[in-house]
């Protein structure tokens, strides 16, 4: 005697029969998180939320989705910035909430509205970050009405993208269609992060890249019990986006079921694998981080490494040589295929000269035309003991910060915050024995600043930068500890009275000009070839704080004096 199989399980053998389910669960199931972020670089509070959405993630990786969403006016670059924005942030974010009151960062858990947690106060799916750990843990526990599978593999020859998505529906949906989504993500790309504490080496992860089946998903038009669903999609990933290179060890698919723009009753992910390595064994020198010029005689090189192979990688001597030396650094770890890491050699001396050559060298493997490469770096400036700094300020003065270290790291000089709306030219002298040492240039909005000039005592340009330093700049150079040659007939130059209030007299400085400036770096007067005793007429000048700028014989030094009337 037979016993009659219900419909939907005799659909589900049909469709089992023609399409060869492989990936997805046919058995009920509860819901898997899908959590959109929606970030910005310039947001101070987001890594915070990237914090909360990662703990979620950690405590469930096999049921929790994330997608960062770069959008809105947080996530506008400045400068050089990168531009993390993709064409379906406006219109993801845009459905997710209604009237004021929206902030970053904020999120969706399954696109769903749980009363009283909405950000906006027109409600919507958008919620702070903190309702995103209890609303995750509330959605894993309510049943699905369909199962999503997937998984995704990448030609490292082409970057074509091949994604297998299969779904399974257990229940009847509560939408007669329903909308397949394909995600796709890049991780590990390092950039600005307002707040985090990592400033450009920030970590994103998750940032969606792009939408493979578009806006809003491919239509589902059956969605019953026992309704199974098959996609396959090819996609070609692009050398970058928004001219941010993409990588292909760091891509990730998510892929899941909306019911309609909203609802998603599920999802699940995948990190893809590679297909087209040619060797088992294949360590490549994929950079060199460039070494600037430098006073210091040791030098801790910095290399990123890939894997080409099929292999896993676990350990490997690597030489370097620098300026002939040969050092040997035997390194252990684990790079799978088609990953990269960075590795930073220990420090080794070397014998500093005007042009210097650094050489890598990997273990023979089944490709040596990857194993090896050079690069080149300078010695930085030298100058003698006495040098001056010439820093014009822009209007936005407060922005800026400066420092001077020795070999040590100890601050010797520094200056900053200058006020704002005040522009004017700062001339610092200093006088620096025998040593190594560093410039640092800091603007707290990033976006660089005014002119800035050091020069020693015989003209040498020791650092220089129009002012398009970015959030900094950082410049090695030396002294040589030596006054110069024929300085000491500027030293014996001198300036007095000091303070004065009609005339100034320079003693001493025969055949030398001198520029008169004020704070604002306004030149006021000049006179060239002076007399070896000069008089200087300073009684139109106001009451305030000068430089005198005296060349001779290209030498420059610097007094300062003050003028009371």
């Amino acid at each position: 005697m037979f016993k009659k199989l219900p419909l939907s399980l005799v659909a589900a053998l049909l469709a089992f029969a023609t399409y060869g389910q492989t990936i997805v669960s046919t058995s009920p199931q509860d819901q898997n998180v899908v959590l959109e972020e929606f970030t910005g670089i310039h947001c101070q509070y987001c890594p915070d939320g990237h914090a909360i959405a990662k703990a979620i993630q950690d405590a469930n990786p096999d049921r929790v989705s994330l997608i960062n969403i770069h959008q809105g006016g947080y996530a506008v670059p400045s400068g050089n910035e990168p531009d993390f924005r993709t064409p379906y942030g406006n219109a993801i974010v845009g459905q997710s909430y209604s009237g004021s009151g929206f902030g970053y960062p904020s999120g969706t858990v399954n696109r769903h509205v749980f009363p009283g947690r909405s950000m906006a106060s027109g409600g919507g799916t958008a919620m702070s970050r903190s309702y995103w750990s209890v609303s995750s843990n509330e959605t894993m526990a309510i049943g699905s009405v369909v199962n999503v599978g997937v998984e995704a593999s990448i030609d490292v020859n082409t970057s074509v993208l091949t994604v297998h998505v299969e779904a399974y529906y257990t229940g009847n949906s509560p939408q007669s269609t329903n909308l397949l989504n394909v995600a796709l993500l890049q991780n590990n790309t390092k950039g600005p992060q307002t707040g985090g504490g990592q400033g450009n080496n920030y970590v994103h992860m998750h940032r969606l890249v792009e939408m493979i089946t578009g806006q809003w998903g491919e239509v589902i038009n059956t969605t019953t019990a026992g309704t199974f669903v098959d996609r396959t999609y090819t996609y070609t990933i692009p050398a970058a986006y928004n001219n941010v290179p993409t990588e292909l060890a760091d891509m990730e698919v998510v892929a899941y079921i909306a019911n309609t723009h909203q609802e998603i009753p599920s999802g699940n992910r995948a990190y893809p694998s590679y297909t087209g390595l040619t060797h088992a064994n294949d360590a490549n020198i994929r950079s060199i981080t460039e070494v600037p010029a430098t006073c210091k005689t040791n030098l801790a090189p910095e290399i990123n490494v890939q894997n080409l192979g099929q292999n896993p990688i676990t350990s490997m001597a690597i030489e370097y040589v620098i300026n002939g030396d040969s050092n040997i650094y035997n390194w252990t770890g684990n790079i799978l295929s088609l990953h990269s890491e960075t590795i930073e050699l220990p420090e080794a001396p070397f014998a500093l000269q005007e042009n210097n050559t650094l050489e890598i060298i990997l273990p023979s493997d089944d490709n040596n035309s990857n194993n090896s490469a050079t690069v080149t770096f300078d010695r930085a400036p030298a100058g003698t003991k006495n040098v001056t700094m010439e820093l014009h300020i822009d209007n936005f003065g407060a922005q800026t910060r400066w420092y001077v270290y020795n070999s040590n790291g100890t601050t010797l000089y520094n200056g900053g915050p200058y006020p704002n709306n005040n522009p004017q030219v700062i001339i610092e002298n200093f006088d620096l024995p025998l040593d190594c040492y560093e410039f640092r240039v800091l603007d707290t909005s990033s976006n660089g600043g005014g002119e800035i000039t050091l020069t020693d005592n015989q003209g040498t340009v020791l650092y220089h930068t129009n002012g398009n330093y970015g959030n900094g700049e950082r410049s090695p150079f030396s002294s040589n500890g030596q006054l110069g040659v024929n300085q000491n007939q500027l030293e014996n130059i001198s300036v007095y009275p000091n303070p004065a209030s009609s005339t100034i007299n320079v003693k001493n400085a025969e055949n030398a000009s001198i520029q008169v400036y004020d704070l604002l770096g306004k030149l006021i007067l000049s006179q060239n070839n002076i007399a070896m005793d000069a008089q200087i007429n300073v009684s139109q000048l106001q009451s305030g704080t000068y430089f005198m700028k005296i060349s001779k014989d290209n030498l420059v030094t610097t007094k300062r004096f003050v003028i009371n009337q």
